[in-house]
């Protein structure tokens, strides 16, 4: 198959996360796509293949020189988000695109314009996968699947590539933050790996945020409204009081490159009670320890406004930045680098708004940056990838294990 073909067959498999379900993988179709990868893989004759009890498919290429290089892993994960459906992909290929408006339902006037998402005049000209505007795409991350594949069938039917040994990873629930989480990095084996999982084409990550959630309980008293002074704890206009003490443009919608923000993403309730939930995040793990601090302050300043026990924290990291553990491997970026310039894509270090397995995996003994998959707009209905950036990754990725086993 063509990259494009595979990837097209990719999608079609509903493998959205759920972070409610309690346990891995965290929804049925990822193992489906799993044992579907798993054949896919026998048949193309890599050896070591085993896929475990919790859908983490491991797979080799087996060292074609005979000196001893590094064994370095690829990793993409097989679901999608659950932001927006992934079942019943419908998606199509827009040829030579012109640069204007692209309809993705004429019925539901659901247009991908480049007025709102100019990004989209960087592909003029090239071919591009879109949605039917429905559902999501699922570049993020089978595009990052599909390029690793391609790559180890292009190594096996090109035998005069010279590579050292090659581990392949496709891990279950990174979208709802966890696919390291139950990766065997002692299983697989490699001195350091590149999560396939970034966006535009370039994109080189060894950067992520510092990561923590907080959950806010707040305990109201409702008592009959007509009999309410100095009775009543309304723990609606509480949360609303409490909204209003976080710092107001340290938000997603005021932030960028490396400022942090508090984000409230969801809230509950009624009179008796209401809880809030926030993530918190920030490059800096001294501001981002400094974050945490003002939530807990205050948490503290209400309480002692309204009693003890009104209002409760559950404050907890999530993953770190892995720079602190990248920087000391800095070479594993230059040759990530030097692979992308030799096949004419041009390097854009930068940092993640956002977490990778990659952070994870590298605080668990496997520095893992990340490289470019091509996708952009990811999880929703504008989601789009263009063909020549999937290409583009596959051959940075044959490019860098010859670089790897040349050095």
């Amino acid at each position: 198959m063509t990259i494009t073909e595979r990837f097209l067959k990719y999608v079609s498999f509903d493998t959205q996360s759920d972070e409610n379900s309690g346990v891995t993988p965290s929804t049925p179709g990822q193992r489906v796509f799993a044992e579907f990868l798993k054949k896919e893989l026998e048949e193309l004759g890599l050896t070591e293949i085993t896929l475990d009890e919790n859908s983490y498919l491991f797979a080799t290429l087996p060292s074609n020189i005979e000196k001893e290089v590094p064994t370095v892993g690829f990793i993409a994960h097989l679901d999608t988000s659950p932001d927006m459906s992934g079942k019943d992909v419908t998606p199509r290929i827009v040829k030579s695109y012109d640069g204007g408006d692209i309809t993705l339902c004429e019925e539901s006037k659901i247009i991908l314009s480049p007025n709102q998402f100019p990004e989209l005049l960087a592909h003029k000209g090239e071919d591009l996968i879109v949605t039917n505007g429905h559902t999501l795409l699922g570049a993020d991350d089978k595009a990052g699947i599909a390029e690793i594949v391609t790559a180890m069938e292009y190594l096996i039917n090109h035998p005069e590539i010279k590579h050292g040994k090659i581990r392949i990873g496709f891990n279950p629930d990174e979208e709802i933050g966890l696919g390291a989480h139950k990766f065997d990095v002692e299983k697989f084996g490699c001195e350091w790996g590149y999560t396939m999982d970034g966006g535009e084409l370039g994109e080189l990550e060894f950067e992520n945020f510092n990561a923590a959630s907080a959950v806010i309980t707040i305990q109201g008293r409702n008592v009959h409204p007509g009999y309410a002074k100095n009775k009543m704890i309304n723990s609606i206009t509480l949360a609303n009081q409490m909204i209003s003490m976080f710092p107001r443009h340290e938000t997603p919608e005021h932030t960028e490159k490396y400022e942090g923000f508090y984000h409230l993403v969801g809230i509950e309730g009624g009179v008796d009670k209401t809880t809030l939930t926030y993530i918190i995040r920030d490059h800096d793990r001294v501001k981002f320890e400094s974050r945490k601090t003002k939530v807990q302050e205050i948490v503290k300043k209400l309480n002692s406004e309204f009693g003890a026990g009104t209002v409760a924290l559950v404050l907890k990291d999530q993953y770190y930045n892995m720079r602190e553990k990248i920087e000391p491997m800095m070479h594993i970026i230059d040759l990530a680098a030097e692979a992308m310039k030799a096949v004419g894509v041009t390097p854009n270090i930068k940092a993640i708004r956002g977490g990778t397995d990659g952070a994870q995996l590298s605080f668990k003994g496997l520095p893992c940056p990340n490289i470019f998959a091509g996708g952009l707009n990811f999880h929703g209905r504008y989601e789009f990838v263009p063909i020549p950036n999937m290409e583009k990754a596959t051959q940075v990725i044959i490019e860098l294990v010859q670089r790897i086993a040349s050095r």
